[in-house]
């Protein structure tokens, strides 16, 4: 926004007789900033930063002013395509003062939770990407920064702005077009290559500030080729495929087939393995779970697997790859990003819906937002974004806490789709000749969720909580804000 001074900009706002709200950093928006700039802030300046520039690039009545990365060289270019916008390393530098009125974050996963909250308290709104949270305690911290000081925190689930998921809700709840929806399945099935493993650590790039760019993490070996993006694989700063495209389609269920009503499960049991690669990554390149809601039961399958240790192709599976499957009375939905079928109970389409993915209208809805300091308005506001990804992180705490899998532990849930999934996943670690009764398969048990405190309860559930919240380096730490019950 066009900063007047002080005094006149008070002045302003008294002749006028009204302002929408005040803001922590002593910024306001009054009615004459109606239609002034929204001074727009980058952290993180990587490869879905891009993205994301461009797409708020269409919206009108935005200046990008700040930007930030510990990479000097993604800074660089960053500052080449807004040459006016002050660069910095450190994330607090741009949040002093009024340079900024919103940040946009796509940093590393363990970095978003830390650096919304950065934010919120400097006083500054927010679209933070997805997941939200590293761990679901930090996310709760992350929605009570939003309360504590009123702030806009959107998260990057664009696919809610998608005019689309209306006609779904309307098809399958209004009109009861297909029935009562019996049960929902969760695809993410995507070939990827291993990230290889060094004998030695890898050094990171002298470009980088590897004290800023690694933050609350813990200082590990890196033991992966690149240092870039296959950071997603390491649990110490990444959340696997779970985070990174399942919280996607997590969400579509949760909106869609739920209307957000089920925040999270009662029960979980999952597991997987992350094989046939031998490289450095940890988190599971074949993920499956079961989510025990008290109404509709849902599984996920997720599979970076080739369909066999032969074959390039993605494995077999019903329904979309990244998109799921609402199994109803009188037939089926699928839907994934930007377009959904309906099928009746013989396999006959009977009806497609198109949308547009929610790009650059998720980002006007921000804007919108945050000119009229509403957080109402928001298609995917921050308590929306830490639900669904509570779902992500606690079907990775299901594979992080899991045994040897064995089809007598399997069997502790007799549900039809987590029967069918369980032997999808068997057969095709078949095709790559490893046994899913083996060490290299793990499985949790059925672990229980309070659902006033969020914590697991029962079988487990000390090992299973200490999940629910990492250990920050020292100079990154995160203070409590809130609890789950606070809310």
């Amino acid at each position: 926004m066009n900063h007047p001074s002080r005094r006149r900009f008070m002045k302003s706002v008294a002749a006028a007789g009204v302002f929408t709200s005040s803001i922590a950093g002593g910024r306001l928006l009054s009615a004459d900033d109606a239609n002034s700039d929204i001074n727009l802030g980058y952290i993180g300046c990587g490869g879905r930063a891009k993205t994301l520039m461009q797409q708020f690039d269409l919206v009108q009545g935005v200046s990008v002013t700040g930007l930030c990365d510990p990479d000097a060289e993604r800074l660089g270019a960053a500052k080449d395509r807004y040459p006016k916008a002050q660069g910095f390393a450190d994330m607090r530098k741009l949040l002093e003062g009024d340079l900024v009125d919103a940040v946009v974050i796509s940093t590393c996963n363990h970095w978003h939770c830390l650096a919304a909250i950065w934010a919120m308290e400097a006083g500054k709104d927010v679209y933070v990407e997805k997941p939200l949270s590293h761990s679901q305690w930090e996310g709760e911290q992350t929605v009570a920064a939003a309360r504590k000081h009123d702030r806009i925190c959107q998260i990057g689930t664009q696919q809610r702005s998608d005019p689309m998921q209306a006609e779904i809700k309307k098809f399958l709840h209004e009109e009861k077009a297909l029935g009562k929806i019996q049960s929902a399945r969760v695809n993410r099935y995507g070939v990827r290559k291993a990230i290889g493993k060094r004998t030695s650590p890898l050094k990171p790039p002298a470009a980088i500030n590897y004290d800023l760019w690694l933050g609350p993490a813990a200082d590990t070996k890196i033991m992966r080729q690149k240092f870039h993006y296959d950071w997603h694989w390491d649990y110490n700063t990444g959340s696997g495929e779970m985070g990174n495209w399942g919280v996607h389609v997590l969400d579509d269920v949760r909106n869609n087939i739920f209307r957000d009503e089920v925040a999270l499960p009662n029960k979980i049991m999952g597991g997987g393995g992350r094989v046939a690669w031998g490289d450095a990554g940890d988190t599971p390149n074949a993920h499956f779970a079961y989510f025990d809601t008290g109404s509709i039961p849902v599984v996920i399958g997720l599979s970076n697997l080739t369909n066999s240790k032969s074959s390039k192709d993605t494995s077999v599976h019903p329904g979309p790859s990244s998109g799921y499957i609402a199994y109803c009375e009188g037939g089926r939905y699928e839907g994934q990003r930007g377009s959904g079928r309906a099928f009746d109970s013989e396999g006959k389409l009977i009806k497609k819906f198109s949308g547009n993915s929610g790009d650059v209208i998720h980002m006007q809805n921000f804007i919108d937002a945050v000119r009229a300091h509403d957080s109402s308005m928001l298609n995917a506001e921050i308590q929306v974004g830490h639900d669904s990804t509570g779902w992500c992180n606690l079907a990775n705490i299901t594979y992080q806490t899991g045994r040897p899998f064995t089809h007598s532990d399997a069997a502790a849930v007799e549900v039809d789709v987590w029967t069918s999934l369980v032997g999808e996943m068997e057969n095709l670690l078949e095709r790559h000749e490893i046994d899913i009764q083996s060490e290299a398969i793990k499985l949790s048990p059925v672990l229980e969720l309070d659902s006033e405190t969020q914590r697991f309860v029962g079988e487990q559930a000390d090992v299973a909580n200490r999940f629910m919240k990492r250990e920050y380096r020292d100079g990154f730490e995160l203070a409590e804000i809130g609890t789950a019950t606070s809310k």
